[in-house]
């Protein structure tokens, strides 16, 4: 065997949807916390970002290619943390994402850091956040219409009702 060869299925974890939710595991690493061994509370904007970016890569989102394109790129308008418990080294984390309200220009994602725990899940942290798209001059423009019909996609059932009541 090549010592250089990668497996096929060495891919990087991007998580899940079951139904309107993605689902993305993460450890708590040294690096992660402080001289106490919790979690640094800006650390948190790290694994909301990862988990907000591969949910958008599930739904055939490519920011990427956009932004290459010159389209344009999502960014955080306004975000709100409430940090309910410490997170500590080496802890196993789940990043819950919903995306709650899909706007002309922007989309709320709401999103939970849950501890697994063998006595069941323990809520670390939620974040409502705002992801505006911006175009290449940095102003708010209305997101491709793919990219809407695929947060669509993902809604929870009873929003995509009050959507489709609204159009």
């Amino acid at each position: 065997m090549n010592r250089n060869a990668i497996p096929a299925d060495i891919a990087p974890f991007s998580g899940r949807f079951e139904g309107d939710t993605h689902y993305f595991a993460c450890r708590v690493y040294y690096e992660d916390t402080d001289f106490s061994g919790i979690v640094y509370h800006a650390n948190y904007l790290r694994y909301f970002e990862r988990a907000r970016s591969d949910m958008l890569r599930a739904i055939g989102i490519d920011q990427r290619a956009a932004h290459e394109a010159g389209h344009g790129v999502y960014a955080v308008a306004d975000m709100h943390i409430k940090f309910e418990a410490p997170a500590k080294f080496d802890d196993n984390l789940v990043v819950m994402s919903q995306v709650t309200q899909i706007r002309g220009a922007s989309c709320l994602i709401h999103q939970r850091v849950i501890r697994s725990h063998e006595q069941g899940p323990q809520p670390i942290a939620k974040a409502d956040v705002v992801a505006a798209f911006l175009n290449p001059q940095g102003r708010p423009t209305r997101q491709p219409a793919a990219w809407v019909q695929a947060f669509t996609q993902v809604l929870p059932p009873h929003l995509q009702a009050q959507k489709a009541e609204n159009r």
